[in-house]
Protein backbone atom coordinates (compact mmCIF):
# COMPACT_ATOMS: atom_id res chain seq x y z
CA UNK A 1 0.00 0.00 0.00
CA UNK A 2 1.29 3.24 -1.18
CA UNK A 3 1.00 6.12 2.09
CA UNK A 4 -0.36 8.59 1.92
CA UNK A 5 1.06 12.19 1.95
CA UNK A 6 0.36 14.19 5.39
CA UNK A 7 -3.22 16.49 5.34
CA UNK A 8 -3.16 19.95 5.89
CA UNK A 9 -5.65 21.10 8.86
CA UNK A 10 -8.37 23.16 6.63
CA UNK A 11 -11.16 23.59 8.48
CA UNK A 12 -13.33 22.83 11.79
CA UNK A 13 -17.08 21.49 11.63
CA UNK A 14 -19.71 22.84 13.84
CA UNK A 15 -23.39 22.46 13.89
CA UNK A 16 -26.02 20.25 11.69
CA UNK A 17 -27.77 23.10 9.88
CA UNK A 18 -31.35 21.83 9.58
CA UNK A 19 -32.51 18.55 9.10
CA UNK A 20 -31.01 17.47 6.07
CA UNK A 21 -27.83 16.77 6.87
CA UNK A 22 -25.85 20.16 6.07
CA UNK A 23 -23.04 21.33 8.95
CA UNK A 24 -21.69 24.23 9.20
CA UNK A 25 -17.99 24.25 9.30
CA UNK A 26 -15.27 27.10 9.70
CA UNK A 27 -12.27 26.80 7.51
CA UNK A 28 -9.09 27.74 7.66
CA UNK A 29 -8.33 28.21 3.80
CA UNK A 30 -8.57 30.55 1.54
CA UNK A 31 -8.66 28.14 -1.37
CA UNK A 32 -11.67 28.06 -3.28
CA UNK A 33 -11.33 24.38 -4.59
CA UNK A 34 -11.67 23.31 -0.95
CA UNK A 35 -15.32 24.03 -1.03
CA UNK A 36 -16.13 22.68 -4.52
CA UNK A 37 -18.01 20.29 -5.39
CA UNK A 38 -16.32 16.83 -5.33
CA UNK A 39 -13.77 18.27 -2.97
CA UNK A 40 -12.51 15.38 -0.92
CA UNK A 41 -12.26 16.69 2.85
CA UNK A 42 -10.98 14.26 5.71
CA UNK A 43 -12.49 14.23 9.53
CA UNK A 44 -9.97 11.19 10.87
CA UNK A 45 -9.70 8.71 8.43
CA UNK A 46 -13.34 9.32 6.85
CA UNK A 47 -13.37 10.53 3.76
CA UNK A 48 -15.82 13.33 2.88
CA UNK A 49 -17.16 14.61 -0.45
CA UNK A 50 -18.20 18.00 -0.96
CA UNK A 51 -21.72 17.77 -2.68
CA UNK A 52 -22.09 21.56 -2.62
CA UNK A 53 -21.49 24.34 -0.30
CA UNK A 54 -22.64 28.38 0.48
CA UNK A 55 -21.10 31.17 2.59
CA UNK A 56 -22.17 32.48 5.05
CA UNK A 57 -21.48 35.40 7.31
CA UNK A 58 -19.57 33.16 10.10
CA UNK A 59 -17.87 30.42 7.80
CA UNK A 60 -19.49 28.11 5.39
CA UNK A 61 -22.43 25.46 5.08
CA UNK A 62 -21.60 22.06 3.45
CA UNK A 63 -23.31 19.40 2.21
CA UNK A 64 -21.73 16.16 2.33
CA UNK A 65 -21.71 12.81 0.27
CA UNK A 66 -23.42 10.84 2.75
CA UNK A 67 -24.29 12.92 5.15
CA UNK A 68 -28.35 12.74 4.97
CA UNK A 69 -29.44 13.71 8.22
CA UNK A 70 -29.33 15.88 11.36
CA UNK A 71 -28.03 12.77 13.49
CA UNK A 72 -25.45 12.11 10.60
CA UNK A 73 -24.13 15.85 10.70
CA UNK A 74 -24.34 15.96 14.56
CA UNK A 75 -21.94 13.14 14.51
CA UNK A 76 -19.30 15.28 12.63
CA UNK A 77 -19.23 18.08 15.21
CA UNK A 78 -16.15 19.57 16.40
CA UNK A 79 -14.38 17.09 13.88
CA UNK A 80 -10.76 18.64 11.91
CA UNK A 81 -11.98 18.60 8.73
CA UNK A 82 -8.05 17.89 6.53
CA UNK A 83 -7.00 17.46 2.94
CA UNK A 84 -4.30 16.55 0.90
CA UNK A 85 -1.95 19.28 -0.06
CA UNK A 86 -2.57 21.03 -3.41
CA UNK A 87 -0.38 20.32 -6.14
CA UNK A 88 2.13 23.26 -7.46
CA UNK A 89 -0.30 22.79 -10.78
CA UNK A 90 -3.05 23.70 -9.25
CA UNK A 91 -1.91 26.51 -7.24
CA UNK A 92 1.36 27.77 -9.14
CA UNK A 93 4.83 27.60 -8.69
CA UNK A 94 4.41 31.10 -7.07
CA UNK A 95 2.61 29.73 -4.04
CA UNK A 96 4.47 29.42 -0.34
CA UNK A 97 2.46 26.71 2.38
CA UNK A 98 3.70 27.42 5.33
CA UNK A 99 4.22 23.75 6.37
CA UNK A 100 7.05 24.28 3.63
CA UNK A 101 8.69 26.88 5.35
CA UNK A 102 8.83 25.84 8.82
CA UNK A 103 12.22 23.96 9.52
CA UNK A 104 13.79 25.87 6.61
CA UNK A 105 16.87 27.76 6.61
CA UNK A 106 17.00 31.36 6.59
CA UNK A 107 19.39 32.87 4.96
CA UNK A 108 21.15 36.63 3.80
CA UNK A 109 21.76 37.54 -0.04
CA UNK A 110 25.64 36.99 0.92
CA UNK A 111 24.36 32.98 1.78
CA UNK A 112 25.26 33.84 5.83
CA UNK A 113 22.60 31.77 8.10
CA UNK A 114 20.42 33.70 9.94
CA UNK A 115 18.37 30.95 11.74
CA UNK A 116 15.60 28.26 10.94
CA UNK A 117 11.62 29.25 10.65
CA UNK A 118 9.69 27.63 14.16
CA UNK A 119 6.81 29.17 13.36
CA UNK A 120 4.60 31.54 11.28
CA UNK A 121 2.57 34.49 12.87
CA UNK A 122 -0.48 36.01 11.50
CA UNK A 123 0.15 39.66 11.85
CA UNK A 124 -2.35 42.17 10.66
CA UNK A 125 -0.08 44.08 8.41
CA UNK A 126 2.50 41.15 7.57
CA UNK A 127 2.96 37.56 8.52
CA UNK A 128 6.29 37.24 10.32
CA UNK A 129 8.55 34.49 9.95
CA UNK A 130 9.66 33.39 13.33
CA UNK A 131 13.23 32.12 13.53
CA UNK A 132 14.61 29.91 16.31
CA UNK A 133 16.56 32.47 17.91
CA UNK A 134 13.38 34.48 18.22
CA UNK A 135 13.78 37.14 15.39
CA UNK A 136 10.79 38.10 13.68
CA UNK A 137 10.93 38.31 9.81
CA UNK A 138 7.96 40.08 7.99
CA UNK A 139 6.65 38.13 4.75
CA UNK A 140 7.88 41.32 2.40
CA UNK A 141 11.46 40.76 2.82
CA UNK A 142 11.65 36.94 1.59
CA UNK A 143 13.04 37.45 -1.59
CA UNK A 144 13.70 33.68 -2.62
CA UNK A 145 13.31 30.32 -1.27
CA UNK A 146 14.26 26.79 -1.96
CA UNK A 147 13.47 23.20 -0.99
CA UNK A 148 15.05 23.97 2.52
CA UNK A 149 15.88 27.25 2.74
CA UNK A 150 14.49 30.89 2.65
CA UNK A 151 16.47 33.91 1.46
CA UNK A 152 15.83 37.31 3.52
CA UNK A 153 16.91 40.60 2.48
CA UNK A 154 15.96 42.31 5.63
CA UNK A 155 17.39 45.57 6.57
CA UNK A 156 20.28 46.36 8.82
CA UNK A 157 19.39 45.96 11.99
CA UNK A 158 16.16 44.13 11.98
CA UNK A 159 17.30 41.00 13.28
CA UNK A 160 18.97 40.65 16.81
CA UNK A 161 22.17 39.56 16.60
CA UNK A 162 22.86 40.23 12.47
CA UNK A 163 25.96 40.82 11.88
CA UNK A 164 26.81 44.32 11.23
CA UNK A 165 27.50 45.40 7.05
Amino acid sequence: MTPTPDRLEVGRIGRPQGLKGEVTAVLSTDRAERTESGAVLYAGDRQLVVVRARSRKQGWVLQLEGVDDVDAAEALRGATLTADPLTDDEVGDDTWWVHDLIGAEVVDPAGRTLGRVTAVEANPAHDLLVLDGGALVPLPFVVDRAPGQVTVDAPAGLLDGEPDG
